[in-house]
């Protein structure tokens, strides 16, 4: 398996690298009769798109998708969706410098040994940006999720030392129309502001930093995710831990839960609507899965991102010859991923969940979500 396709039933593959002619993407085992707002998907993308802010990669994209096949009339038919971006402003030249260096941190000493041959310009296929056929196919999956009421939410909760507060979640529109008013894409706002300087600063002295993404999935029925392997939480991590730069990926209580007390961590179950597949817990420290599959109450999860690392002074390397060699990043890059990065943390999470609710639903005959005449 060469490791470019994600999910079992709700299927991707990506193609592409990020000086080539275009990037791409094709779904297989989407539904028919999915209305496809193209419009809506174009805004996922313009998202994520570069050049879009101070604190971000100056490369100026309009990542203007084309959707080639698999719709008609405004409707998935079920078969394959091609849906291809692409490259406008690649500037090869700025990588010619590092075209027989291995950047510290980078991909490039992995990639030559493994394939004997690497494509210098920008990472080639280990480049982020990749992650756009990512948020296209995304898109798609949040359509599919919208039509049974399920919401997807990130947001960045931290930037180097810098936590924002949690969130009251009871309104995600409130908190998206908030996170989308600031250039870091926090939905708290003061933090937003600590956060966007701090950027700022560290981009001008010629150096990057990390940050942490904070996602919430409500409205997600009971019964998502396949024991043993494919737990619910274990196919999120994998999909988190597949984006460029991620470091980390906890669920729930995370790595806090760790050290608490049995009585302290475990969520009592209640039933407030006095139904027996309806049971909700006190507490949420499951992160809304159990023994992998998930309880009803919402999905938490925070993925954590490295700092970038193409930074704009002189480093000690390596050459292809084995020599010590020096180096230092030119052309445009990220000081802190994180704001381009939310909508691909919740395109995955998207991917994620739409192929788990159609792999739920070929397990019994009595599907988990209701048909639409059933609501």
């Amino acid at each position: 398996m060469a490791g470019n396709s994600f999910g079992q039933i709700f299927r991707i593959s990506t193609f592409g690298e990020s000086h080539g002619p275009a990037i791409g993407v094709v779904i297989d085992g989407c539904p028919s009769n999915i209305d496809v707002d193209e419009a809506f998907i174009q805004a996922e993308l313009d998202k994520r798109r570069p050049g879009q802010s101070k604190i971000t990669t100056q490369r100026k994209e309009s990542d203007r998708v084309s959707i080639l096949s698999g719709v008609f009339e405004g409707k998935t038919t079920g078969t394959p969706i091609a849906m291809l971006i692409p490259n406008e402003d690649q500037r090869s030249k700025d990588y010619s410098h590092i075209m027989d260096k291995y950047r510290p941190s980078h991909a490039d000493y992995t990639y030559q040994v493994k394939y004997g041959i690497r494509d210098y310009r920008g990472g080639g296929r280990s480049s982020a940006r990749e992650t756009a056929a990512r948020v296209a196919a995304g898109a798609i999956a949040k359509l599919l999720l919208q039509q049974h009421g399920i919401q997807i939410f990130a947001h960045v909760s931290g930037v180097g030392q810098i936590e924002a507060p949690n969130l009251d979640t009871s309104d995600l529109a409130l908190l998206l129309a908030r996170r989308e008013n600031n250039l870091v894409r926090c939905a708290d706002p003061a933090a937003a502001t600590e956060m966007t300087t701090f950027i700022d600063q560290v981009r001008k002295s010629g150096d990057t930093v990390g940050g942490r993404i904070s996602t919430i999935i409500q409205g997600v029925p009971v019964g998502l995710g396949e024991p043993v392997f494919d737990k619910l939480h274990a196919d999120l991590g994998k999909a988190m831990l597949s984006i460029n730069a991620v470091h980390g990926f906890e669920y729930g209580s995370g790595f806090s839960g760790s050290a608490m007390k049995g009585s302290e961590h475990n969520d009592i179950f209640i039933n407030p609507e006095k139904k027996a597949d309806q049971l909700r817990t006190l507490t949420n420290f499951s992160g809304g899965i159990q023994g992998g599959i998930s309880n009803g109450m919402d999905i938490t999860f925070r993925t954590a991102f490295k700092p970038v690392a193409t930074i704009m002074t002189e480093q000690q390397t390596i050459n292809q010859e084995g020599d010590q060699s020096m180096i230092s990043g030119r052309g445009r890059h990220d000081p802190c991923v994180v704001p381009r990065a939310v909508i691909i943390v919740e395109a995955m999470a998207a991917l994620v969940l739409a192929d788990h609710i159609l792999r739920a639903n070929a397990n019994q005959i009595n599907p988990i979500l209701p048909k639409d005449d059933d609501k």
